[in-house]
């Protein structure tokens, strides 16, 4: 699944629960020479837009997974959102994704919330799906060069706007400045300058091609020169870099188990969300939005699974 797709997904989902938050309340949201518009008037017309009926949807579902989860004693702990967030920062690397999780303009809360009711889904449509360790071997002998690992490398940044700055920072460091304090200070990336710019391993592919090229090129624990991406200018420490490694079944065992359960819970998410919607009283107070929920309420544009662990 595209990762854009994933994240779009999560901001629609997000953006409706901003909604809840809006009706009431005094203000001024911008002043423009002097004249206000206030908070009221602004909450008005975007409650009143197209793009609110949208919203509404992935809203009340969301409400309905939660109270679904109650009901039947289904939790979810942190843990098991965090390994869902891993997972995509391993897949796609966490740079593209922080970077594109910001660009959606959505928080970290926002993700595991939103993951949390997937793995909710996951839970219920999956509670009786089997994989067996035949079903996981025949796989395997088919692809099991798609679970090789390629070599990866460790590496830390500092992202900033401009070339001045970039040189600035170079230039701290190398008077003796620790990095991970100028990372706090100065790096424009949410997902790591509060982890000292550490980006974790990633691999080939999962960064843009000019960060890309001087990872895997730099001198280990030597800072680099200004490095220019779409994303800004990046100061870069390699720390580590490991070697590929071919795949065997005990090394993919899990990552196949969860592709193969993907593939068969896929087709039973629609059915088990209409059948929520179904079995829920919902009273639409509002005559704006008295179209909002056909019926039957469609399962299209349901939480989206994130894609199958990395290979």
């Amino acid at each position: 699944m595209n990762v854009r797709r994933l994240l779009a997904g999560l901001a629609t989902a997000m953006l409706a629960l901003t909604l809840s938050a809006c009706g009431g309340g005094g203000g001024t949201v911008v002043s423009v020479n002097g004249q206000n518009i206030s908070k009221a008037d602004f909450d008005s017309k975007l409650e009143g837009s197209p793009a609110a009926k949208q919203m509404l949807l992935p809203m009340v579902r969301s409400m309905l997974i939660e109270q679904y989860a109650s009901k039947n004693n289904i939790t979810v702990s942190d843990d098991e959102v965090n390994k869902k967030i891993n997972d995509l920062k391993t897949q796609y690397g966490p740079t593209q994704f922080d970077a594109m999780v910001k660009q959606q303009g959505m928080t970290d809360d926002d993700v595991k919330r939103t993951l949390k009711d997937q793995i909710v889904i996951d839970k219920s449509v999956g509670k009786d799906v089997k994989v067996s360790d035949s079903d996981v071997a025949k796989f395997f002998a088919k692809n099991h060069a798609a679970f090789d690992k390629a070599p990866s490398v460790h590496a830390r940044h500092i992202l900033v706007p401009d070339m001045k700055t970039a040189q600035m920072v170079e230039q701290k460091l190398k008077g003796g400045a620790k990095f991970e304090d100028l990372a706090k200070q100065y790096s424009q990336d949410p997902g790591s300058k509060d982890k000292g710019g550490d980006l974790g391993f990633f691999r080939s592919g999962q960064m843009v091609p000019s960060f890309e090229k001087a990872a895997y090129k730099q001198p280990l624990n030597v800072v680099g020169p200004p490095v220019k991406s779409p994303f800004g200018y990046h100061i870069i420490e390699v720390l580590e870099r490991t070697p590929g490694q071919k795949a065997t079944l005990a090394s993919a065992h899990d990552q196949i188990v969860a592709q193969l359960r993907q593939q068969q819970e896929s087709p039973l998410v629609g059915p088990w969300l209409q059948n929520l919607f179904a079995q829920a009283k919902i009273d639409i107070k509002d005559p704006r939005y008295a179209d909002a929920f056909p019926s039957p309420a469609p399962a299209a544009g349901s939480p989206a699974a994130p894609p199958s662990p990395a290979k």
